[in-house]
């Protein structure tokens, strides 16, 4: 709490205190926190206006008038640090993603944080300096946002809400509904990693070789995809589900089939052994750094350079074919030549992660 001595705040101990109910009383104490903490680190033109909102520029693209494109995401991941990231940098990159898939270049976000009395201060500092550093790496600042605190007990230490706005050029159309018999699938690089970089963490499980989540903001790579002219039908970010219900979703939006290929599908042998060891599936485990790219057959090579060419995307490789089916079926064709159906997952195979 504030301590107030006349008219002297002391200032937030960030090393040893704590969140309490005041910072979220709308109060002095509030007005400390927002001032000391989130405006120090997240602070820009848009944001230091100090309204209920913030009034921001008309979108264009290319000096040309754009339509808008929102985005929002909560982020309730635990633990709330893990190997490659934590909740704060993963809270601008999952919602800075989400626009940018869409095919928009992403422009600002807004976030509201929920926490639980009793917070250290010392561990909101190093999420809030998260969240500022990767916002300003991916260019999209925060530009407004809340905070709410709730009694011990009630919360789980920290929650993130983000949303984001972008700019979509006229013309410009990415969506699920888009894939067509004989299109091809790729993705940005291999599979499983953010998910099994959280279980590994909450069960305390250590391997040969180090497993760290692949969080980050993709809408460099996007551009840089776009800016080939190729013929992308539909650009998406396997999160929760992975790349199985990225697949089934865009099945069922374009009333086509998929045809996935084992020995294609890239996944790192420490990530496959941790699968294997947990009993999890890595077509079904969340990522939070990866494309899914579908797109005409013609231009895959063109998009597979350069996506290799980029720091995020050295990995990419052809996974499947989209095909014709009137059930909207996702196959994959197996290691030993046969086949099975990639279905939806019928459970929740790894709750909170992300």
């Amino acid at each position: 709490m504030a301590e107030v001595k006349r008219g002297y705040v002391r200032p937030l101990d960030l090393k040893h205190g704590r969140v309490d109910m005041t910072h979220g009383s709308g109060g002095r104490a509030m007005v400390q926190l927002i001032s000391e903490l989130f405006a120090r680190h997240l602070g820009n033109e848009y944001l230091g206006q100090g309204n209920d909102g913030a009034v921001l520029p008309a979108p264009t693209l290319h000096g040309k008038p754009g339509r808008l494109v929102m985005a929002t995401d909560s982020h309730v991941v635990s633990p709330l640090f893990f190997p490659g990231g934590d909740i704060g940098c993963l809270s601008v990159h999952g919602t800075v993603n989400d626009v940018a898939v869409m095919g928009a270049t992403p422009l600002y976000l807004a976030a509201g944080f929920i926490l639980e009395e009793g917070f250290p201060l010392a561990d909101l500092a190093r999420i809030v300096e998260s969240m500022a550093a990767a916002a300003k790496e991916a260019g999209v600042p925060v530009v407004t946002g809340d905070t709410k605190v709730v009694e011990r007990g009630k919360g789980d230490g920290i929650f993130i809400t983000t949303t984001g706005v972008g700019v979509l050029a006229d013309g410009m159309n990415l969506g699920g509904e888009r894939a067509r018999p004989g299109d091809v699938i790729l993705v940005s690089g291999t599979l499983g990693d953010h998910g099994v970089a959280i279980m590994s963490q909450r069960e305390n499980l250590s391997f040969e070789a180090p497993i760290e989540s692949d969080t980050a903001a993709l809408n460099g790579l996007v551009t840089a995809l776009m800016a080939t002219g190729a013929g992308l039908r539909c650009l998406r970010d396997p999160t929760r589900g992975g790349l199985a219900a990225t697949l089934n979703e865009i099945a069922t939006q374009s009333g086509v089939g998929m045809m996935l290929y084992e020995k294609a599908i890239p996944v790192k042998p420490v990530v496959n052994a941790a699968c294997e060891f947990l009993g999890l599936d890595p077509l079904y485990v969340a990522n939070e750094g990866k494309l899914v790219v579908i797109c005409n057959a013609l231009d895959a090579e063109l998009l597979l350079n350069t996506m290799r060419a980029h720091p995020l995307g050295r990995d990419a490789c052809f996974v499947g074919d989209v095909i014709a089916d009137d059930h909207h079926f996702v196959q994959m064709t197996t290691a030993f030549g046969g086949k099975r159906i990639v279905d939806w997952l019928a459970g929740d195979q790894l709750p909170r992660i992300c």
